[in-house]
């Protein structure tokens, strides 16, 4: 009876130590999902872009990359920027940043620098796409998009005629479902909304500038724009508020022509302070930089002479 009382104890203790171990586990693996999901749910923003149409070896083209539940969604398509997406998704481990995963790119207008890479998204393994990009822009883009078609189309035979049937997912996957956008809501699922309102940009009409909504952001991407009231409004209350600039002290060193393109055109340092005053953002991000020969700390002091909130210069591949 001792031996069998102490077998008991023995298998009480085992039990105790199994259940401890077991629920242990449970509860590492059960954290170990909720951080998953957590991180999964919350929204990054990846500046994909930030330069100008000057060509500079550290900034590619104009590019913005919202990235919320799994799926990313692209703001302009400057030249290089879809080597940044490659970059950002290994440096960033987010695989729905592989360029032939993007499947929403919306456009604020049809320049040269902010559309460089729409064709170079589009065929970039368009065999292996899984679902054809679809592209929101201004009127002009289906126009253009034909065109693009038409171009990708020699390279896609010639590779089609020579790739074994099975690699290929979709034979016509470099095809872009194009829309042609006005004000107001343009997309909007279940995780995130995008909405379109006009900037002034010199002569060019319509540029949009885009209120993003997710479950935890708000963001308003400028485009290019001089300044604008209405977007000092839809930017009200932003998380981030993702705005081009000038440098308005070196501008005035250069010739009359270019004060008043740029002036017409952009937005000086002291008038993204004016919008910020009125919107009062989360996060001022200054991007499509004309430096004008300033630095960029330069360049933000600019803005904080008469801004107190918080601002920051982005760079290629910074996340917010």
């Amino acid at each position: 009876m001792l031996h069998f009382a102490l077998y008991l104890g023995k298998t009480a203790i085992m039990m105790k130590l199994i259940f401890r171990l077991v629920a242990t586990a449970f509860l590492f693996l059960l954290a170990t999902f909720s951080s998953f999901a957590a991180e999964q749910s919350q929204t990054q923003v990846v500046m994909l872009g930030t330069g100008t149409p000057v060509p500079d070896p550290n900034r590619s083209g104009p590019s913005v990359a919202i990235i919320t539940n799994g799926e990313a969604y692209v703001f302009d398509a400057g030249g290089g920027m879809v080597n940044r997406t490659v970059q950002a998704s290994q440096q960033y481990n987010l695989p729905e940043l592989f360029p032939q995963d993007i499947k929403h790119l919306f456009l604020t207008h049809l320049h040269s620098d902010h559309i460089h890479d729409v064709s170079e998204l589009a065929m970039h393994r368009w065999w292996g796409r899984p679902q054809r990009l679809s592209v929101y822009g201004p009127r002009g883009l289906a126009e253009y998009t034909q065109h693009m078609a038409s171009m990708i189309e020699i390279e896609a035979d010639i590779r089609a005629a020579g790739t074994p049937e099975q690699l290929v997912m979709d034979r016509h996957g470099y095809l872009v479902n194009a829309t042609e956008i006005e004000e107001g809501i343009v997309f909007s699922n279940n995780d995130i909304t995008v909405e379109a309102f006009t900037v002034p940009h010199g002569e060019i009409r319509p540029a949009f500038g885009y209120k993003i909504t997710t479950a935890d952001k708000t963001i308003v991407i400028s485009g290019d724009t001089a300044y604008s009231e209405l977007l000092a409004e839809k930017a009200a209350g932003v998380d981030l508020l993702i705005h081009e600039v000038f440098s308005g002290d070196r501008l005035s060193e250069q010739s009359e022509f270019w004060q008043q393109y740029h002036g017409s055109s952009h937005t000086s340092a002291s008038q993204i302070a004016q919008i910020a005053n009125i919107a009062r953002p989360g996060l001022v991000v200054l991007t499509h930089i004309l430096f004008f020969s300033a630095t960029s700390d330069e360049i933000v002091a600019e803005v904080k002479r008469s801004y107190d909130g918080e601002v920051v210069m982005a760079d290629d591949l910074d996340m917010f």
